[in-house]
C-alpha cells in the first residue's frame, strides 16, 4: 500500500492509513507533545514523554519503517502503530493515539491492520506489555477478537496475542465496519441542517429547484442557500459561503467551481456532500473526479455523486433533489446509478429513501446496504446498478442484510463473453452476466430482468408477508385469465394444488377446483367470501385473486370486498385486476396481467425459501494441501510470468493437492513413444492431442485403439492433420462408459472465482446444460440436481445408478481449489465419467495467470 488507504471510524469520521515514512519524524514528535502526561505514562511507563520522543526517533529510522503504520485525519498525523519482529516468530506490538481521537475506534482499527499484516509476514504472535491500570487498552486488545493469553508481573500485564485470524475477529470486524458505515451516512441521510450551494433566483435552475423541494417537502432543520450574488432566494437569506457545522451540502454549481466549493465545505466541517453537477468521469474527467474524492476524504466528508439527482428521505421529510415531483412515502429504499431510471421508479414506488449515486465516486450500494439494514423505516431494498465497485464486499454485506430484508437488484449490461481470450468450456460459458447471477444467488439477492419486474416484486414484498410455501390457490371471475395464471405458476415451479372438498361448497354453487372459477356473474360478496375461506385454509400458502371488471358488482365494490376479506390475513395475498394496477386498501398489490402477478410471486417464493434455509458452513474437504498447491502455481508463474496453460503433468500435480485424480496417463511426443506407453498402460487405448481445446473438432481424439500398431498409426495421422498446434499427445487406457459430466471454474479479477458443473463431453457447449456457484460450494448435490441431465445420474430408463456423492465431492474440491488459488484463471475437468462405482476425470486443462492477491475481507478500508 505505497499511498495508503482511507478508513471509516466508529463515529463516521474518515482517517487515512499509510506506512510510516522517515519524513514523519517531526509529526510524530508533535503527536507526543500533544499527548497528556497521563497518556505518555500509560504508554511509555515511567519514561513518559522523554521515552516517547526517543521511540519516535527510533521508529522513523529506515530499518523499522516497514512494520509501522500511521493514521492522519484532516491532514494531521494522529496515530502510529507498529510491530517489531523477533527471530522466534513473535513481534512486539506498540501503538500511540492522539488524545483527541480516543474513543473513535481508530486504535482498534490500527491494531486489526497491524495484526493482519504481521500474520501475513509470518509472525505467529504479538506481544505487548500494558500497565494493569490501563484498562482501556486492555479492553481494546481483549475485544479485538484474536486469541490472547496474559500473565501479571507486578503492575504490568504481559499479553500474548495470536495473529491467526479467528471467527471472533471476523465477526468483530464485520460489526465494527457496520457501525462505522451506518454512522457515516446518518448525517447525510438524516441531516440536521442542509446547505444548497448554487441556489439561484431562477426557478428553473437546478439549485433553486433543490431548495424549493426542501422547503415544500417540509424539512424541519435549518436551510442555507449559498450564493454570493444574491441576498434572498425562495424567501431565505443567502450566504456567501457555507456556514460552519452544516451536516449536508448539496452542490449545484458549474463543474469548474466544484473543487473550490468542496474545499470550503471541508473547512466548514460539512459531514456530507451531494454533487449534482456533471462533467466528471462520465465526461472523461476522471482525474478531476479523483481530486474531488481526495478533498472529501481528507476533509472527513462522504460524497454522493457527482452527476446525480440528489437524495430523498421521506421519514425526515428530506427532498434534497431536483426531481419534478416529491416521492411518496413508503417502505422501499431505492438506490439508482441511473438518474433517469431512478426518476421512473419513483413515479411508481413509494419509498422510505432514495439515493441517486451517479458516478459512484464514493457512496455506493455497499454503503447504503449497511445503512438500510437497520433503518426502521425500510422493509425492502431496491438497487439499480450499471457496475459493481467491489462485488466481493457486496456479497458479504448482502448475504447478511438479505437474511433480514429482501434486496432487489436490476443490473444492466447483460452480455456474453465479448472479446475475452478464453479457451476453456467453462470460461466461455461463465460470462460476466452469469457471474452476477451466481453472486446474487449466493447471497440471497433477488436479481430481476427489468425495472417493471422490480416494481412488481417490490410492491409484493413491501405489503405482504412472505409465503410459507409454494401452494397457490387461484380464485376469480374469469376462467381465461385464471388458466393463464395457473400455466404461469407451473412454468415458475409453483404448485396449484387440488383444494380440500367442501372448502368453498357452502359459500358458492359454482363449479369448484383450482383455479376456482366463480364465473362472471359472481358478486363482490361471493368473491370476498371465497377469498376469506382460502386465506384461512391450512392447505394454501398464497391466494391469487383474478378479477376482470366491470363484471359482477363492479370494480370498486369488489375491491372493498377483497380488502375486507384479507384484512387480518396471515397468508400472502395478491391480485390481478385485469387492466388496472396499484394497491387494494394499501395492502394487496394488484397487477394488470396474470403473468405479471405470478412472476413477482415466484421471485418472492424463492427468496422466502432461501431465507428459511439454514445456513450451511463450508466444509473443509479432507486431504487438501494448499501450501503445496501454491508452491506449484508460484513455480509455474516464475517460469512463465505472463501465465500459461499447465502441462498435463503440472495440472495432475496441482489436482493431486486437492485429492483430485486423473485417469492414468502418459505424455507422449511421437508414434513410437505412444505405442510403448499403450503397452505399458494397457490396451485398448485412447490417444488425445495435447494442444487444441476442442480436440474432437480437429480430429484430435482417437478411441478404442486395440494394438500398439494402431496407436502408432493414429499418432502419425493426427500429427499430419493438426500440425504444430498438436504439441504432443496424451495416451490413456480406454474406460468403460458412464455419464459424462464437466466440472470447471474461472476466476475473475473483480468477482473472484466461479464454479460450474454441467453435461460434459462433446455436448458440453451444444446442450449448454450448466449450473454455477460462487465458492465455497455448500450445496453441491443441489447444484447437480439443477442440471437437465440429472436424471441420467439416477437410473434414467433403467440405466444404472451412479456415484452422485462422489461427483459432489469432486465439485466441492474444485471449488476449494478455485477459492484458494486466484491465479487459476480457467479450469476444465472434461469429461468426468461417473459410473456405478467411481468418478474418473479423463481430461484436464488449467490456465494460470498472474493476479494481485485478493484483499482480505478482514481489512477494513474504503474503496
Amino acid at each position: 500500500m505505497p499511498d495508503g488507504y482511507d478508513v471509516l471510524l466508529r463515529d463516521g469520521g474518515i482517517a487515512h492509513v499509510r506506512p510510516l515514512l522517515p519524513a514523519d519524524r517531526q509529526a510524530l514528535h508533535r503527536l507526543v507533545d500533544r499527548s497528556s502526561e497521563r497518556s505518555a505514562y500509560l504508554r511509555f511507563f515511567t519514561g513518559g514523554r522523554n521515552t516517547a520522543h526517543s521511540y519516535m526517533d527510533r521508529i522513523t529510522a529506515e530499518k523499522y519503517g516497514g512494520h509501522a503504520l500511521v493514521a492522519t485525519m484532516r491532514g494531521r498525523l494522529v496515530a502510529v502503530a507498529e510491530y517489531i519482529p523477533a527471530r522466534d516468530g513473535s513481534a512486539d506490538l506498540a501503538i500511540l493515539l492522539d488524545d483527541a481521537v480516543h474513543g473513535h475506534g481508530l486504535g482498534t482499527l490500527l491494531l486489526e491492520h497491524v495484526a493482519l499484516e504481521a500474520g501475513g509476514h509470518g509472525v505467529r504472535e504479538l506481544v505487548a506489555d500494558v500497565l494493569a491500570e490501563n484498562r482501556p487498552m486492555i479492553n481494546v486488545l481483549r475485544d479485538l477478537g484474536l486469541d490472547m493469553t496474559r500473565h501479571c508481573d507486578g503492575g504490568t500485564l504481559h499479553l500474548s496475542i495470536a495473529s491467526r485470524p479467528t471467527a471472533r475477529l471476523a465477526a468483530g470486524v464485520e460489526a465494527r465496519d457496520h457501525e462505522a458505515e451506518r454512522a457515516s451516512l446518518t448525517r447525510v441521510l438524516e441531516p440536521r441542517s442542509v446547505a444548497v450551494i448554487g441556489a439561484g433566483r431562477d426557478p428553473s435552475g437546478v439549485g433553486h429547484r433543490v431548495l424549493r423541494n426542501l422547503i415544500d417537502g417540509g424539512f424541519g432543520g435549518p436551510l442555507f442557500p449559498v450564493n454570493p450574488n444574491a441576498a434572498v432566494v425562495a424567501g431565505l437569506t443567502c450566504h456567501a459561503r457555507v456556514p460552519d457545522g452544516v451536516d449536508l451540502a448539496v452542490v449545484a454549481v458549474p463543474a469548474r467551481h466544484v473543487l473550490e466549493v468542496a474545499r470550503d465545505c471541508a473547512e466548514a466541517g460539512v459531514a456530507g456532500l451531494v454533487v449534482l453537477t456533471s462533467g466528471f468521469a462520465e465526461s472523461g474527467q476522471g482525474d478531476v473526479e479523483a481530486d474531488l474524492l481526495k478533498i472529501c476524504r481528507t476533509g472527513g466528508m462522504r460524497l454522493v455523486g457527482p452527476n446525480c439527482l440528489g437524495i430523498v428521505n421521506t421519514a425526515v421529510r428530506l427532498n434534497a433533489s431536483f426531481l419534478p415531483r416529491s416521492p411518496a412515502a413508503g417502505r422501499v429504499a431505492l438506490m439508482s446509478q441511473s438518474g433517469a431510471v431512478g426518476a421512473a421508479l419513483l413515479e411508481r414506488l413509494e419509498v422510505s429513501s432514495f439515493v441517486s449515486v451517479g458516478n459512484k465516486a464514493d457512496v455506493s450500494g455497499n454503503d447504503l446496504l449497511e445503512y438500510w439494514e437497520d433503518d426502521e423505516h425500510t422493509d425492502v431494498i431496491a438497487l439499480y446498478l450499471e457496475s459493481f465497485g467491489n462485488p466481493r464486499k457486496f456479497a458479504r454485506i448482502a448475504r447478511r442484510v438479505a437474511a433480514k430484508k429482501p434486496i432487489l437488484l436490476v443490473k444492466s449490461g447483460r452480455s456474453g463473453a465479448g472479446d475475452r481470450a478464453v479457451r476453456s468450456h467453462t470460461a466461455a460459458a461463465a460470462t460476466p452476466d452469469v457471474a452476477v447471477d451466481a453472486l446474487a444467488r449466493a447471497c440471497g439477492v433477488i436479481r430481476l430482468d427489468s425495472v417493471r419486474d422490480l416494481i412488481d416484486t417490490a410492491r409484493l414484498l413491501a405489503c405482504q408477508p412472505l409465503p410459507k410455501g409454494r401452494r397457490v390457490a387461484i380464485v376469480g371471475n374469469s376462467g381465461g385469465p385464471e388458466a393463464m395464471a395457473a400455466d404461469a405458476c407451473e412454468r415458475h415451479g409453483l404448485v396449484v394444488p387440488e383444494l380440500p372438498s367442501g372448502l368453498l361448497a357452502a359459500r358458492t354453487a359454482a363449479a369448484l377446483g383450482n383455479p376456482v372459477d366463480l364465473t362472471a356473474d359472481a358478486t363482490a360478496d361471493e368473491i370476498g367470501g371465497a377469498v376469506k375461506a382460502l386465506v384461512e385454509a391450512s392447505d394454501v400458502d398464497v391466494v391469487l385473486i383474478i378479477y376482470t371488471p366491470p363484471f359482477g358488482s363492479g370494480l370498486e365494490e369488489t375491491r372493498q370486498a377483497i380488502a375486507a376479506a384479507t384484512k387480518d390475513a396471515a397468508t400472502t395475498v395478491l391480485a390481478c385486476v385485469v387492466g388496472h394496477d396499484g394497491l387494494i386498501d394499501g395492502r394487496v398489490p394488484a397487477y394488470v396481467f396474470p403473468e405479471q402477478a405470478v412472476g413477482a410471486l415466484a421471485h418472492v417464493v424463492r427468496y422466502a425459501e432461501w431465507r428459511a434455509r439454514p445456513a450451511v458452513p463450508a466444509a473443509e474437504p479432507p486431504s487438501v494441501d494448499t501450501a503445496a498447491a501454491r508452491q506449484i502455481v508460484h513455480a509455474e508463474l516464475a517460469l512463465a510470468p505472463d501465465g500459461r496453460w499447465l502441462s498435463p503433468t503440472a495440472a495432475l500435480r496441482l489436482l493431486a493437492c486437492y485429492g483430485l485424480s486423473l485417469v492414468e496417463s502418459a505424455d507422449v511426443s511421437g508414434p513410437d513413444d505412444a505405442a510403448e506407453a499403450a503397452v505399458r498402460l494397457g490396451l485398448p487405448a485412447v490417444l488425445k492431442a495435447a494442444g487444441p481445446v476442442h480436440k474432437s473438432d480437429v480430429g484430435g481424439v482417437r478411441l478404442n485403439l486395440r494394438t500398439a500398431e494402431e496407436v502408432r498409426q493414429a499418432y502419425h495421422e493426427m500429427s499430419s492433420r493438426i500440425g504444430s498446434e498438436m504439441t504432443g499427445a496424451v495416451l490413456q487406457p480406454m474406460l468403460p462408459g458412464g455419464v459424462e459430466i464437466i466440472i470447471g471454474g474461472v476466476n475473475y479479477p473483480a468477482f473472484g472465482p466461479l464454479a460450474m458443473v454441467g453435461m460434459g463431453g462433446v455436448t458440453a457447449e451444444l446442450l449448454a446444460d450448466r449450473a454455477f456457484r460462487v465458492p465455497p460450494v455448500t450445496d453441491a448435490a443441489e447444484m447437480i440436481e439443477e442440471l437437465r441431465c440429472s436424471p441420467l445420474l439416477h437410473g434414467y430408463r433403467g440405466s444404472p445408478l451412479v456415484r452422485v456423492d462422489a461427483l459432489a465431492d469432486q465439485l466441492v474440491r474444485v471449488s476449494k481449489l478455485l477459492e484458494d488459488l486466484p491465479e487459476v484463471a480457467e479450469l476444465d475437468l472434461n469429461p468426468v465419467i461417473v459410473t456405478a462405482d467411481r468418478v474418473t476425470t479423463v481430461d484436464v486443462r488449467i490456465r494460470i495467470a498472474p493476479c494481485a492477491p485478493p484483499q482480505s475481507p478482514l481489512l477494513r478500508r474504503l474503496r
